[in-house]
């Protein structure tokens, strides 16, 4: 077997694999889940609230502004956010003051619902990795009857499903330890030919 063959075969198996994932968390069962207070430039909505009119939401964890790793996720994400929203709510939240959260999000240009939840009880009992109060993922919330139920949840990290650069990376032979993402990639040129007057960097 070719190394080409072999890279064929495991993707083939990747596949199935993935397949068979969605298969049981299309079957995952529901956890009801407190209805949760946060913060945010409007009040403080509760759980519910962040709803708005669909039954559906997708919370994504984000560690706050100075995570580089968290800032890339949520890049990638705020891409195919419209897409979400046609059928889901989809809130970031983080533990970051929520005029701290509209102000990184107005300079990535993200289109984020945001929510605080301040290191409180919510992110220490809704964590995507157990006893981890502060970890990045994204959990999956259902509404029936007024009542929240949590279905499922991932955890974030390089080469998981949900940042695709990691598996174009993966391509050209590159990995965590060879790349780390980084807020700005822009680099102020020693001479501007516009003559460099009035920048913001």
């Amino acid at each position: 077997m070719t190394s080409q063959d072999e890279i064929t075969k495991i993707h083939q198996e990747i596949f199935h694999l993935v397949s068979k994932l969605n298969t049981l968390q299309n079957e995952a069962p529901l956890t009801p889940v407190p209805h949760y207070s946060f913060r945010t430039l409007a009040g403080t909505p509760t759980l519910s609230d962040l709803f708005g009119e669909k039954k559906s939401l997708f919370a994504i964890h984000n560690m706050g502004q100075g995570c580089r790793y968290c800032t890339l996720w949520a890049d990638g994400i705020n891409a195919f956010l419209p897409h979400l929203e046609t059928e889901f709510s989809v809130v970031l939240f983080s533990k970051d003051s929520p005029e701290t959260q509209r102000r990184f999000a107005n300079d990535r240009g993200w289109r984020f619902q945001l929510a605080s939840h301040g290191g409180d009880n919510y992110i220490k009992e809704q964590s995507v990795v157990p006893n981890q109060d502060n970890y990045p993922g994204v959990v999956y919330y259902e509404k029936k009857s007024g009542e929240i139920y949590r279905k499922n949840s991932a955890p974030f990290g390089p080469g998981d499903m949900y940042c695709s650069l990691w598996h174009l990376l993966s391509l050209a032979g590159r990995s965590a330890e060879d790349w780390t993402p980084q807020f700005r990639y822009w680099t102020r040129p020693k001479l501007l030919d516009d003559g460099g007057e009035n920048l913001v960097e």
